[in-house]
């Protein structure tokens, strides 16, 4: 019923986004618009974790680099029945932790140097078993692509602000792709659909992740307390 319900959720900001297209440039529009949705999953799918690891200047460790966080990943792993993911260390001194990667066998888990200091064995393996839950249910593809495709909701919808500004909403298109009224109500009703569907993407997720980190670690009250 997740998997559903994120699915159709996923959908609905496809649709979203295909809809802003419309009211940006008609029927050429919309299908501009589902070639991007299209590219979007694409590209996510393939590259989303090189992509976030590097913006972050993740450097990747070994057993030798930090044995504790290695063999912790490496038990927590083997406990929630995953292949071993890649491990990154980022040096941003901002307590987080995340996973990335298209399935579980392409996946990566980072941690910050702020948040390897401050948890201790117990809160750290609460953490990284929520997110090795995340790797399980495929919930960081989901969520790679609901954010993007909110993003480029909200970028279009800026794109109709400076339609409306320079008088492209004055024109009669009879295909309603630009007129005033459509573009007013794409301009305030598509970036607030947008953030809502990606807000409720990610919490029918988090769930799922307190639940699996919960199971993996055998600790719930810490993996819900840190998830």
């Amino acid at each position: 019923m997740n998997m559903l319900r994120t699915t159709v959720l996923l959908a609905l900001l496809t649709a979203l986004l295909v809809w802003v297209g419309s009211i940006l440039g008609g029927h050429q529009g919309a299908v501009i618009a589902f070639v991007i949705a299209a590219a979007i999953n694409f590209f996510s799918y393939w590259f989303s974790d090189k992509i976030v690891i590097k913006m972050y200047q993740g450097q990747e460790i070994t057993p030798q680099d930090d044995p504790e966080l290695y063999g912790m990943v490496q038990d927590l792993t083997q406990r929630a029945g995953l292949p071993m993911p890649k491990v990154y260390m980022l040096p941003q001194e901002t307590p987080n932790a995340f996973a990335t990667g298209r399935n579980p066998q392409h996946a990566a888990v980072a941690v910050t140097a702020g948040i390897r200091r401050i948890l201790d064995k117990r809160e750290l393996a609460g953490v990284l078993g929520h997110e090795l839950a995340h790797v399980a249910n495929r919930d960081i593809l989901v969520s790679t692509i609901a954010a993007t495709l909110a993003g480029a909701i909200s970028y279009l919808a800026q794109m109709a602000q400076w339609a409306a500004i320079f008088g492209g909403g004055h024109r009669d298109d009879r295909e309603g792709g630009s007129n005033m009224i459509s573009l007013l109500v794409m301009m305030i009703v598509a970036p607030l659909a947008a953030m809502l569907i990606q807000m409720a993407v990610s919490r029918s997720r988090e769930y799922g992740a307190d639940v699996g980190g919960a199971k993996t670690t055998g600790d719930p009250l810490i993996s819900q307390r840190f998830a």
